[in-house]
């Protein structure tokens, strides 16, 4: 199920694209960026309809997830 984002609070969805950037294997590639770079560069992607917050019934969490795997599934 796809949150809108107009339904998370602003801590709530720092949280989440935090916990999401600071996740094993998240690749950006050979330049380093600061965490703050990381949140804004995934919040761009949420607000441009890119990535979306899911929220899975069946592991009761919630990710962030690209909009090709998303259309892919």
């Amino acid at each position: 199920m796809i949150i809108p984002l107009s339904e998370l609070e602003e801590d709530v969805l720092t949280a989440i694209i935090e916990q999401f950037v600071l996740q094993e294997g998240t690749d950006y590639g050979n330049q380093e960026y600061s965490l703050e770079e990381k949140v804004a560069h995934v919040r761009r992607q949420l607000e441009r309809g890119e990535s979306f917050v899911v929220y899975s019934e069946e592991y009761e969490s919630v990710n962030i997830v690209p909009r090709r795997q998303l259309e892919n599934s």
